[in-house]
């Protein structure tokens, strides 16, 4: 291909899609910012096709960006399940995606993984899935036994003695390592991060859900490990940074020059892992189940999970209660197919139930 990647940001204002516009710009011979779809907040520079989310007619509009002849990538970081229908239909038209969305898999894994045309037609941008993918180049499908993926704890992971009941928002929203928006940050500090992680790793890489493991790493440095059948580990090591994944995700298989600093090895230590106190944070088992049981029970997790976090925000549902409104949402009569209609069927019944189950219908 002559020229610089032609690129569809989804999501371009908030925190990924704000650091992908300045690996783009950072890098004008490689990237071009095709077009990008925002919520309200405005973008500078602002490419020549920019759509609003909440304008009238935006996800027809949207369909049209991401299908457009001239583009060549999406990068896909519209939080939640919103990100779902311009995935699919973004890989429908060949295009390839990096995914920032972790929602979209969760939902939809064995659809979406159908509508892929190649092996490269998704490409990882979340931090852990984009180091099990670096550690598995080059590596034989048959050798890999396990992947590790690594949680920061969020900020209560370090406070055993703290009632998660009495946590206010900003405890919740005060992460230790990452910038994220809102509704990430609740995610990573009832660890329903992992969960969902766990799920997309499943499907990203054809593992089954019992190679999948996850381990407290508060450093954050080590992004996750994967583990052979003949007792080795490989693991990507970095600073916090998601520029790397971003730009990464982008210029796949060439490694771009600086784009982050790095940092001396004996800086990266102390490096500390910690088996995962199910008990307090159940989020990730809850997950597990849900992608066990199949059909539209991952769709629900997501969307009961996103309906739980936001009446936390909204001051509506204490913190202690987002996994138990999550868990009990499963508990309904949920389609048991996984075509797209049921996928967003189970969405809607999910969320009804959780807004019905605290007096907001």
């Amino acid at each position: 291909m002559s020229g610089p990647l032609r690129i569809v940001l989804l999501g371009a204002s908030g925190s990924i899609g704000t650091q992908a516009r300045e690996v783009i710009s950072r890098y004008p011979e490689d990237f071009e910012l095709f077009g990008a779809v925002t919520q309200s907040s405005p973008i500078e520079p602002a490419p020549a096709r920019l759509v609003r989310a909440h304008e009238r007619g935006a996800e027809e509009r949207i369909e049209e960006l991401v299908t457009h002849p001239s583009c060549d990538l999406v990068l896909v970081a519209i939080p939640g399940a919103a990100a779902l229908r311009p995935t699919l239909a973004a890989l429908q038209a060949g295009k390839r995606v990096a995914l920032a969305t972790k929602e979209v898999l969760v939902m939809a894994g064995a659809l979406v993984l159908g509508t892929a045309r190649s092996q490269d037609s998704i490409r990882p941008v979340d931090s852990e899935h984009s180091a099990i993918w670096q550690c598995l180049w080059g590596e034989a499908a048959e050798s890999l036994e396990r992947i590790v993926l690594t949680a920061s704890g969020g900020p209560f992971w370090g406070r055993p003695d703290l009632d998660l009941s009495s946590v206010t928002q900003d405890q919740a929203l005060n992460h230790p390592r990452w910038e994220m928006g809102p509704k990430v940050s609740i995610d990573s500090a009832t660890l329903m991060n992992k969960g969902l992680e766990l799920i997309e790793a499943h499907h990203l890489f054809g593992v089954s859900l019992d190679q999948i493991e996850v381990v407290v790493h508060p450093q954050s440095v080590v992004h996750s490990l994967v583990r052979f059948r003949d007792g080795s580990y490989k693991a990507q090591l970095s600073q916090p940074d998601m520029r790397l994944p971003i730009a990464l995700a982008l210029s796949y298989p060439r490694r771009l020059p600086g784009v982050a600093t790095p940092v001396a090895v004996p800086d990266l230590s102390p490096l500390e892992f910690h088996a995962l106190d199910s008990d307090r944070f159940p989020a990730v088992e809850l997950a597990r189940r849900a992608a066990r049981a199949g059909g539209g029970q991952p769709a629900a997790l997501n969307a009961a999970n996103e309906e739980a976090v936001a009446a936390f925000l909204a001051g509506r549902l204490p913190f202690s209660g987002i996994v138990p409104a999550v868990a009990a949402a499963l508990d309904q009569d949920l389609p048991r197919g996984q075509t797209l209609e049921d996928v967003l069927e189970a969405d809607r019944l999910a969320r009804a139930w959780v807004r019905h189950s605290l007096g907001t219908l």
